[in-house]
């Protein structure tokens, strides 16, 4: 865990700080002493990610669409640090709110830049390695342009995170703004949503439920795990760091979604047969972040393995077997 104690930070804005992620990095700031507020309109947040943080001294919970009218009104500051994490970030969420999510990566992006601009905060993007679609370079570099389908099912989700990168970039050209950008790899870890569509919290629900694990396509695609706590460190990093190039922030072994699902079962010690389904459309072939930039710049890289990060994440499941259950909309 990174120490924060140097940083000047006094009050933070995190956008979509009510998710799996923002509910991390709210309670990473508190506990260095930054004031916090956290908006989240719980299109696809949960109040349950924030309720052990209301009551703590200087968290603010304020239920806000970053894209409306009156944001800026319900978000007066002043910040010094706003970090937009406000967007549906898992098929589940993308594929059901397509039209909020290219609003909140340009709307929204666009109005958190003119909040940082008026309070002369630095402003973090969180992006994603879906702005390398299904990529033909491996590892992916951030000076991989990409391989991205602009009008598949994903295309909602990847050009909503391509186009916030060319605001954010717009207005360090143009603003000499403090703005800067980390593209996020498979992040993963308590507080996920079981029936979010992601491959982690789905084999672990369905391996706790006696469900069968189901592996798109042949398994053989891979991903890089990044756990959540090793993932904050990186956000933070990056945002105490000034730099406006976009850095990768990502786990730096390669798996097999196929050897991910074996494992999880092998780690509940489940009875579940792995089954396997069609592969959704677009769906990345091969994903692994080139982080040299991270660790030259940050001195960053991943310390938790993925296997004891799985390891929490059943136990967080385990512990809480009401995220095992549907919400209405799923």
């Amino acid at each position: 865990m990174i120490d924060l104690s140097t940083c000047a930070w006094r009050h933070a804005l995190v956008t979509g700080g009510a998710g799996f992620l923002g509910s991390h990095l709210c309670e990473r700031l508190l506990d260095a002493k930054v004031e916090v507020d956290c908006a989240d309109n719980l299109s696809s947040g949960s109040h349950g990610n924030i309720a052990h943080l209301e009551g703590r001294r200087g968290f603010r919970f304020v239920e806000c669409d970053v894209c409306a009218p009156d944001a800026a009104r319900r978000l007066p500051g002043p910040y010094d640090l706003i970090l937009h994490f406000a967007c549906p970030a898992s098929p589940a969420d993308y594929l059901r709110l397509p039209l909020e999510t290219l609003d909140v990566g340009s709307l929204g992006t666009r109005t958190m830049l003119a909040l940082a601009e008026r309070d002369g905060a630095r402003f973090l993007l969180a992006s994603t390695s879906e702005v390398y679609g299904d990529p033909l370079s491996h590892p992916q570099r951030e000076d991989y342009w990409g391989n991205v389908n602009p009008v598949g099912p994903r295309s909602v989700y990847d050009e909503s995170k391509r186009f916030s990168e060319a605001l954010v970039t717009a207005h360090v050209r143009t603003r000499d703004a403090d703005a800067g950008i980390v593209r996020l790899f498979n992040t993963y870890g308590p507080r996920m949503r079981a029936y979010d569509g992601r491959a982690v919290p789905t084999f672990v629900r369905q391996a706790l439920t006696g469900e069968p694990l189901t592996v798109a396509g042949d398994g053989r695609q891979t991903r890089s795990l990044c756990y959540v706590d090793d993932t904050v460190d990186g956000v933070l990093l990056v945002a105490a760091s000034h730099s406006v190039r976009p850095v990768n922030i990502g786990g730096t072994d390669e798996i097999t979604v196929d050897e991910i699902a074996h494992r999880v079962v092998e780690l509940t010690g489940s009875s579940s047969a792995i089954v396997h389904v069609d592969r959704p459309i677009d769906d990345p072939q091969r994903r692994r972040p080139d982080t040299g930039l991270a660790r030259e710049l940050l001195g960053w890289a991943p310390r938790v393995p993925w296997e004891e990060g799985i390891k929490q994440t059943i136990a967080y499941f385990t512990a809480t077997p009401s995220v095992a259950e549907p919400t209405p909309e799923e």
